[in-house]
């Protein structure tokens, strides 16, 4: 599956994005952030989850197991790039994603340093929120009450260091003015606080 991977000389980390259901590595709101958390010196991973004959079979793309194996599958390939070596990693997940990014993060403990969720629908991953243990930040849109809803519930079960942000006049694609600068600073703000300082990439 194709992706895209840049990693900023003394990266403080990478951030792997999952988006959502009908989206991929080209979704212009993950590649604003991606490019937002470039400029701020953290390294991103944006891919596609599933194949186009996979994304046909709508039921895969609900299959949030499927998902998080697939991410999974990816933070293993990540940790094997030599730019990316020794780098803490975080998960960022929109709609759908979201769940996928903290079921993965649960599977995964202590290895995943932070998740965010944009918008995103955390309580599809149910039980497995309770064993998350990275912290993690729920972005969601002040106009998206079922989601505002659905993401305080999901808050609850979460067993990590968690914090939510509405982000006033958003709704649920946060296309409103200045709705996604603020969401790529809150996101930029929780990497950088819970990733390791800078490392300097190793001379070839």
């Amino acid at each position: 599956m194709s992706g895209d991977l840049i990693v900023p000389d003394a990266a403080h980390g990478v951030v792997v994005f999952a988006h959502g259901s009908g989206s991929g590595r080209l979704s212009p709101r993950n590649r604003y952030v991606a490019g937002a958390l470039n400029e701020a010196g953290l390294g991103t991973l944006l891919f596609d989850l599933l194949t186009p004959e996979e994304e046909a079979d709508r039921a895969n793309v609900f299959d949030i197991g499927l998902l998080a194996d697939r991410l999974l599958g990816r933070t293993g390939w990540v940790r094997e790039q030599p730019e990316a070596a020794g780098l803490p990693i975080g998960y960022f997940g929109a709609s759908t994603g979201a769940a996928a990014a903290l079921w993965a993060a649960a599977e995964a403990g202590d290895e995943i340093a932070a998740v965010v969720s944009r918008g995103g629908r955390p309580d599809l991953a149910g039980a497995r929120l309770a064993e998350v243990r990275a912290p993690t930040l729920l972005i969601v849109g002040g106009r998206d009450p079922v989601v505002v809803e659905l993401n305080e519930q999901a808050q609850r079960s979460l067993g990590a260091e968690s914090r939510m942000v509405v982000v006033p006049g958003a709704t649920h694609l946060f296309e409103e003015p200045g709705t996604l600068e603020a969401v790529a600073g809150h996101a930029r703000d929780w990497f950088r606080t819970h990733f390791a300082g800078p490392r300097e990439r190793p001379q070839a």
